[in-house]
């Protein structure tokens, strides 16, 4: 991803003995469970990451979140703009530790992805964020907070769509089963019928190995996650559910990338795999591509676990909001997984 290129290429895996480190203290503190919402709650905007291209931008999340019957309250430098980002690195942290610290928020909506959360991670309070627990939404970039407040706190936050992004019907009931109904959510891809097709075509889950397993999730977009390797910031990956998806990387970047998750070790630790859409990541110019059927068959399919691809989750119009944190069982026949406890104090 071209907006998100000054990252990509910062994963050194030699850096990474700190992994195992960061791991166990994060293991140690256990999981943390945010406050469940309703109808009347005060909502928090904040933009950690890249700034919103319009003013309609901003004005559709707040209407969005309007809709489902918040309050919204809007960080201080939601509208800022610092050269591509939404304000500079002290004011973005500064509206995240603002929000966790306001007892009248009671949930997080991050406005949109891109890039620059990942330069945050130093500058949030950690321990506030810890004695304040609440709903974080976002995906695509928000990845570097899901990964560090997990870390560093054991907070679940949940991965999904951005405020500005499209709520329709699909993302919308996910949110309200989730959030306000507090179902233990089975997450299923909705398979379309083509009007023209004899077999579906679109939200097709294929399985890479069967089997099932159970463990917390982990996880988001791979160029994010890959970023941060051999810092504080990423959670302990043993037993767990790693969950994945991208857009607009070549193959030979994904490849590069799970080559990364593969020498810091956390491939080897995981109990199952599951990677969503990866969305534009189309072949570069050059002598040929690896496939990401083959990047899937080198990486993936060695470590013998539970693992499928297609899941909806990524850069698509309808997606899952999923718990990151949460205690899921996976069936990688099937193409599914489901809670396995509530994710809501």
């Amino acid at each position: 991803m071209d907006r998100r290129r000054f990252i990509g290429g910062t994963a050194l895996a030699a850096a990474l003995p700190l992994i195992g480190m960061q791991g166990a203290a994060a293991a140690s503190r256990g999981r943390l469970l945010p406050p469940g919402l309703n109808k009347g709650d005060t909502v928090g905007l904040v933009s950690p990451s890249s700034a919103s291209s319009d003013r309609l931008s901003l004005q559709l999340a707040r209407e969005a979140m309007e809709a489902f019957g918040f309050k919204v309250k809007t960080g201080e430098h939601y509208a800022a703009r610092h050269g591509h980002l939404a304000g500079t690195d002290t004011e973005r942290a500064g509206d995240l530790n603002a929000m966790f610290a306001d007892r009248q928020v009671k949930a997080i909506i991050c406005v949109r992805g891109g890039s620059g959360a990942a330069r945050l991670l130093p500058l949030l309070d950690y321990d506030r964020i810890r004695a304040n627990p609440k709903v974080l939404l976002g995906y695509s970039d928000i990845t570097a907070l899901h990964s560090a407040i997990q870390a560093k706190t054991g907070l679940v936050t949940f991965h999904g769509q951005i405020g500005s992004g499209s709520w329709n019907r699909f993302n919308a009931d996910q949110f309200e089963r989730l959030f306000f109904k507090r179902e233990l959510m089975d997450y299923r891809n909705v398979v379309v019928d083509g009007d023209d097709e004899l077999v579906p075509r679109k939200n097709r889950a294929i399985t890479l190995r069967g089997g099932i397993a159970r463990g917390e999730l982990v996880g988001g977009n791979l160029t994010v996650l890959t970023a941060l390797a051999g810092s504080a910031y990423l959670p302990d990956f043993s037993g767990k559910i790693l969950f994945l998806e991208d857009v607009e990387e070549a193959p030979y970047r994904i490849d590069r990338m799970f080559t990364t998750l593969k020498l810091m070790g956390a491939l080897d630790k995981i109990a199952g795999f599951i990677f969503g859409e990866c969305t534009d990541c189309n072949p570069g110019d050059g002598y040929g591509s690896l496939t990401l059927d083959q990047i899937f068959d080198d990486h993936i399919l060695p470590l013998k676990i539970p693992a499928y691809r297609g899941a909806m989750i990524g850069h698509i119009r309808e997606q899952f909001i999923v718990p990151v944190g949460g205690k899921v069982e996976m069936d990688a026949d099937a193409g599914s997984f489901r809670m396995l406890e509530p994710v809501f104090a």
